[in-house]
């Protein structure tokens, strides 16, 4: 079922998970986002791909609501406004970014932020059994040691392991809409496998995904319905999962502009 098939009605309209009308993104006063329409429905996969520098993990941090990026346009979750909404009010209604580069804590435990960070999105405590059970259960999916809980976030974990973590938080938090930026850079295949899987499953529903990446080898395993290309601050061609492929054999310099 296409996601559109799957839309929820809001009002009796049909609305997408996440939109953005002309977004337009300044860092240090120069231009980096220049004019970003963007609608993705509930169930839907979309990869934004393109080349180092064309803003594309700017545009990630933007929708997320960063506050050293000089945002314009419009942004909504089930066609609500949200970007006039900080970060974790955003984060509460249920959009998750998956960083390129998660950051250590030292001294916050995998566990105690990953039950915070729960009963954040839940609006309530999370009970220390109950959440236990479901940790645990998402260890297991995406063969995570158990022995993880009580080690402190990122601390010392490998690539791989930071970003099994990053997907195991998208698993646990149950996201409406999740931007991952470049989710596969620093994967070996193994790792790439588990990732996407986890991606899968925690894609499965109502849920929309923009996943941003420069290659096409995690497209193999987490099929998009929608591929944009991504140069200069601009969406400049959008297709099939076709398009990703093309993309992987002949580059992006054959891409110019937006298609006529």
């Amino acid at each position: 079922m296409s996601g559109s098939a799957q839309a929820v009605e809001a009002g009796g309209a049909k609305t997408p998970v996440f939109s953005c009308r002309d977004v337009h993104v300044d860092v240090d006063g120069k231009a980096i986002v220049k004019g970003v329409d963007l609608e993705i429905w509930p169930g839907e996969k979309h990869a934004l791909m393109g080349p180092n520098g064309s803003g594309k993990s700017t545009l990630a941090a933007a929708l997320m609501g960063h506050p050293a990026f000089g945002f314009r346009g419009e942004a909504r979750l089930h066609g609500e406004p949200i970007q006039e909404l900080p970060v974790h009010e955003r984060a509460r209604r249920g959009m998750f970014l998956g960083f390129q580069y998660p950051v250590a804590v030292p001294g916050v435990t995998v566990a105690n932020f990953l039950r915070a960070a729960l009963s954040a999105r839940r609006g309530t405590d999370v009970p220390v059994r109950e959440f236990r059970k479901e940790l645990f259960d998402a260890f297991d999916r995406l063969s995570i040691s158990r022995d993880f809980a009580g080690r402190y976030l990122n601390d010392g974990f490998s690539g791989g392991e930071k970003k099994r973590l990053e997907i195991l938080q998208m698993l646990l938090l149950k996201p409406r809409f999740a931007l991952l930026d470049e989710t596969d850079s620093g994967l070996d295949i193994d790792a790439l496998k588990v990732v996407s899987e986890g991606i899968n499953l925690a894609a499965q529903g109502d849920v929309g995904v923009l996943l941003v990446t420069h290659y096409q080898r995690i497209l193999n395993y987490v099929r998009p319905d929608r591929v944009h290309v991504f140069k200069d601050g601009q969406i400049v061609r959008s297709g099939g999962p076709e398009l990703s492929e093309e993309l992987e054999a002949r580059g992006y310099d054959w891409i110019v502009g937006p298609a006529q």
